[in-house]
């Protein structure tokens, strides 16, 4: 699995919604492609979920 396609797999729902209407403008403002766009959207939400359980799994371990 490349980049690209591990970046856009977690983009369902409203995230692909979000990915899709900024994926085009940021592509043309730029030197990258319309995928690379939503790779890296996708990459950002999988970095703030995983950032979401590692805080719930350090609170959950400081209350024990």
């Amino acid at each position: 699995m490349d980049a690209v396609s591990f970046g856009k797999a977690g983009l369902k729902g409203w995230r692909a919604k979000v990915a899709d209407a900024v994926a085009g403008p940021v592509a043309r403002r730029t030197s990258v492609t319309d995928d690379q766009v939503r790779a890296a959207i996708g990459a950002l939400f999988l970095a703030l979920s995983v950032m979401y359980v590692a805080k719930a799994v350090k609170d959950l371990a400081s209350n024990r």
